[in-house]
């Protein structure tokens, strides 16, 4: 795609700009989506009420808290990870979750999984729906909406003995052989020992495995994306990556990223060496995969370009949907 260099003046406009937008922090989910904050919200854990200093949010009938705050009820570890906006926590029972700001997918072990409901960032803190994250810490949830009060109960892992084995376990859980197998990381082959203990919460969330991708989709896509925007913003970077992901949904285009890269004329860089030597940036590494796990910016989108370059019938006849630095989406 041919580029034109911008005038000084505009430039270090550009930059002034870029500067206000880095002190004022990472764009998160426009105010009006965020859920309000609700008063009158008691939280228990174990019947002994918790004092919750951080803002608790309700909306739909789900009440959201700071992930941070629930790990920590838990005597879990939490990381931040500022840079990809990520959340990495690690368990007492040794389970692995990470979670990245408005990214509908949620990394469970060695699992991915759909989320119904996105991650955000409000205040500086990472909110998510209160039974996602408790469940997911081995804790039951329950609901009183008469005394606004959610009561969170701990479960114990069961201890594997030699009258009480993964039978009876399965059995008195209700979640059977297999589904406990797959809760505790074990195929039916595998010996458990007197003594093993075993998960025997099963969080919602598992009934929503995420579509897998490759490492080859992911490198192709950060490929393209670092040629095509590696000097745009991180929203930049995102949107490119899901126009290809939104042609390999569309009928109209190859339904494999791989296919959707290689066809036609859209992509220059797939056919004249230019991909080949793309090194992606750490800003295009987390785009591809945030995109790869469902983060769209650009909803519908299918056609990407620069509006000062690409001229003619063809682009002034496409829908723009939205203009982000020196593209414009369109379907």
């Amino acid at each position: 795609m041919i580029r034109r260099s911008m005038p000084m003046g505009r430039r270090t406009l550009m930059v002034f700009i870029a500067m206000l937008l880095l002190c004022v922090g990472p764009l998160s989910v426009a105010a009006a989506d965020i859920p309000p904050v609700a008063k009158g919200i008691t939280i228990k854990l174990d019947d002994e009420t918790v004092d919750i200093i951080e803002a608790v949010r309700k909306q739909d009938g789900r009440i959201y808290m700071p992930v941070a705050r629930v790990a920590e009820m838990f005597g879990a570890k939490v990381k931040w990870d500022k840079k990809n906006e990520e959340a990495t926590i690690h368990t007492l029972l040794g389970d692995t979750i990470v979670l990245g700001n408005e990214v509908p997918t949620v990394y469970f072990n060695e699992g991915r999984y759909k989320l119904e409901e996105t991650p955000f960032l409000a205040d500086g803190k990472m909110y998510i729906p209160l039974r996602y994250v408790a469940e997911l810490l081995h804790a039951n949830v329950k609901w009183d909406a008469e005394t606004d009060t959610a009561e969170l109960t701990t479960v114990e892992p069961a201890i594997v003995t030699e009258e009480y084995g993964l039978a009876e376990i399965a059995k008195e859980t209700g979640l059977g052989k297999a589904k406990l197998l797959e809760r505790n990381g074990l195929d039916a082959k595998d010996e458990i020992k007197s003594g093993a203990k075993l998960r025997v919460v099963m969080p919602s969330i598992l009934k929503n495995k995420a579509k897998a991708f490759t490492e080859e989709d992911m490198t192709l896509l950060a490929k393209i994306t670092q040629v095509e925007a590696g000097y745009e913003s991180y929203e930049g970077q995102l949107a490119v990556a899901n126009v290809i992901l939104n042609r390999v949904k569309d009928s109209r285009f190859p339904n494999t990223v791989k296919g959707v890269i290689y066809s036609g004329k859209q992509f220059p860089p797939a056919h004249n060496g230019l991909l080949d030597k793309s090194k992606p940036n750490a800003s295009v590494l987390r785009a591809a995969k945030d995109a790869l796990n469902g983060k769209n910016n650009v909803e519908d989108a299918v056609y990407f370009f620069n509006p000062k370059v690409s001229k003619g019938e063809f682009w002034s006849s496409l829908d723009v949907i939205v203009t982000i630095g020196h593209h414009s989406f369109a379907k």
